[in-house]
């Protein structure tokens, strides 16, 4: 009578199917997909013409397979390296990024405004990922207990091996975003031409805005062989690029110094702009004469931009200057005030005047930790500047997602951006356990993988901006409350006992009674309440940083999700009637027991049919 839990992550391939059937429910028959009819519906008819043009390796078919396979993990609480676990909205999420991905799917879908990743640029000397296909947690787990490895070009299939470690990550990412979102990935020369033909398939090529160009390095290197490789790219691409706005920049005293009132125009500074055009245009062809009594004609082969009426009625209105001395080609002036947009349009090129270096980076991160621990760490002035063209406000609860996350700059610019101007931007970090080298002064100071390089981070970039918050905005008189905390969660195997569906050989009668008893009881007895408590949350699609309560009912331990006790949850044996009449009188959406919790059937029966009555879903797990 009840819906069990099933310990799964969301069924993106359902979920696609279920879409698509609401659309277009005549092009399936007995639930399978008519591609042919579908692709006649949409003006696309079957040709025998199979040569047509489309990005391709060795592996691809298997990557998106793997993408859309539901994971069987889950995501620990870890309170005890947190900061200030129960009030944050931030996360720190430590695990292979692509589990992890597949995780937030339900509770996260469409809800990141933006994506900024730094991956492996594979370079022949960097760590590329290699997923196993059939059994992604076992391949976790191994991967934690060793450093990881290089990806170089003498193994063969140098670019496959990058793309099928990107390409299942990038579909999940998609998925997240916001129709008003944004991705930037981090790249350099080595892989910048299949990323970019990588982004245009997943995002859709009409979605791509820019491919930045960041100046990453401020002086040139003399032993290069070739060329000096200064920059490095990051390309940007909107989820919609209907729905997507770009951030403008703040205005430079450069900028504004352009602007001049020459005339003492009484609406302020102006700049004035050519008034003519190449497109020929006959009612745009005329005489002007200027204030000098000189007969002015178009350009040659070229027109005004503005027909005759519409010119007079900005002379009049003193909106064209002749120059001087009243004697110059007629030009439209456009005032400071009057700009239809805030702020300056950005440009393609980051200088690292602007945005910052890589030395500066890496002088920030070592001031910060007391040491050099991580190799190419980006500065967070780049992050400024890329959440700026985000558009991200500061009152709009914002997520920022980075699943590279690295040295956790994506979580520093975040808080230093929040500090800066009373903000209220999360961020969520995902990375995954790399060891460090025995050799490496990380390892020396006693960092023992890059997660925890990271989380040292992010306490004391978050320890300092609260220190100095005295010396930053302050709004109405008012020091703004800067969130510097973080939720810390490890991904692991699932807390609900999953049945063993391997063979059993001969048949093997005990063998089957064996796994039968195992799963009696089917949650493991080395889980704590709070690690499925939150387990349940990600399954159903609440948020990892909901507030999560103790109750007492009856001398009954019951967990109350969100601020208006959205869902209850109930792990503890001996549950009657009684205490689900007393749960319900709370008014939650939904209600959650161990499978094994009710007292007896009957409790199970009289459960069911009170909650339907409320209108109150019953779960079990």
């Amino acid at each position: 009578m009840t819906d069990k839990m099933d310990g799964f992550s969301m069924d993106i391939e359902q979920a696609q199917r279920d879409k698509l059937q609401a659309v277009f429910p005549e092009c399936f028959t007995e639930g399978r997909l008519d591609i042919d009819k579908l692709l006649s519906l949409c003006g696309e008819y079957i040709t025998d013409d199979f040569e047509k043009y489309e990005f391709k390796w060795k592996g691809k078919s298997d990557c998106l397979r793997l993408a859309q396979r539901r994971s069987t993990a889950t995501l620990r609480p870890c309170p005890e390296e947190s900061v200030n676990f129960d009030t944050t909205q931030n996360l720190y999420i430590e695990g292979d990024n692509l589990e992890v991905l597949k995780l937030l799917q339900k509770s996260y879908f469409r809800k990141v405004k933006m994506i900024y990743i730094d991956p492996p640029y594979n370079t022949g000397n960097d760590f590329v990922y290699e997923d196993d296909f059939s059994d992604p947690m076992r391949r976790y787990m191994e991967v934690t207990q060793q450093t990881t490895k290089s990806n170089p070009e003498t193994m063969g299939r140098y670019h496959t091996n990058w793309l099928n470690m990107m390409y299942p990550r990038l579909r999940l990412a998609a998925n997240l975003m916001q129709d008003d979102g944004v991705i930037f990935i981090s790249i350099d020369d080595n892989e910048v031409d299949n990323l970019k033909k990588l982004c245009n398939e997943v995002f859709g090529e009409e979605n791509f805005v820019s491919q930045l160009v960041w100046e990453r390095a401020f002086s040139p290197k003399n032993d290069a062989k070739y060329i000096s490789n200064s920059h490095d790219y990051v390309l940007m691409y909107a989820k919609s690029i209907e729905s997507f706005q770009i951030g403008r920049l703040p205005r430079t005293e450069e900028a504004n110094a352009r602007y001049q009132n020459p005339d003492n125009d009484p609406r302020g500074v102006w700049m004035s702009s050519d008034i003519s055009v190449k497109t020929y245009n006959v009612e745009s062809d005329y005489p002007i004469t200027a204030p000098s009594g000189r007969v002015i004609e178009p350009p040659a082969g070229r027109c005004w931009r503005l027909s005759k009426n519409a010119f007079l009625e900005r002379l009049q209105d003193n909106r064209i200057w002749f120059g001087p001395d009243g004697d110059g080609v007629p030009r439209i002036k456009r005032f400071l005030s009057e700009l239809k947009f805030d702020g300056m349009a950005p440009t393609s090129i980051m200088f690292f005047k602007e945005v910052g270096h890589s030395q500066e980076g890496a002088q920030e991160l070592s001031k910060l930790m007391d040491g050099g621990f991580f190799n190419g760490p980006k500065p967070t002035r780049l992050l400024g500047r890329l959440l700026r063209l985000a558009n991200i406000k500061k009152n709009d609860n914002d997520i920022i997602l980075d699943f590279f996350s690295g040295s956790a700059t994506t979580a520093h610019a975040v808080m230093q951006l929040n500090s800066e101007d009373g903000g209220n931007r999360r961020f969520i970090m995902v990375q995954l356990p790399e060891v460090c080298d025995k050799k490496s002064e990380a390892c020396n100071a006693g960092y023992k993988n890059i997660c925890e390089i990271g989380k040292d981070r992010i306490r004391r970039a978050g320890k300092k901006i609260f220190e100095v918050a005295d010396d930053l905005l302050t709004i109405g008189g008012i020091k703004p409350s800067v969130d510097i905390g973080f939720r810390v969660f490890k991904l692991d195997s699932s807390n609900m006992k999953l049945w063993d569906d391997t063979p059993i050989e001969d048949n093997n009668i005990e063998t089957l009674l064996d796994r039968m008893a195992a799963h009696i009881d089917g949650l493991k007895f080395d889980r704590k309440d709070s690690d499925l408590v939150y387990e349940i949350l990600l399954k159903m699609g609440y948020s990892l940083t909901e507030n999560v309560t103790v109750l007492n009912i009856d001398d009954l331990t019951v967990y109350s999700v969100g601020e208006s006790n959205s869902m209850l949850v109930c792990l503890q044996p001996g549950i009657t009637a009684e205490h689900i009449e007393k749960m319900a009188v709370l008014q939650p959406k939904k209600i959650v027991i161990a499978e094994n919790a009710l007292a007896d059937n009957s409790a199970m029966s009289n459960a069911f049919y009170l909650l339907e009555n409320k209108g109150i879903e019953l779960k079990t797990v």
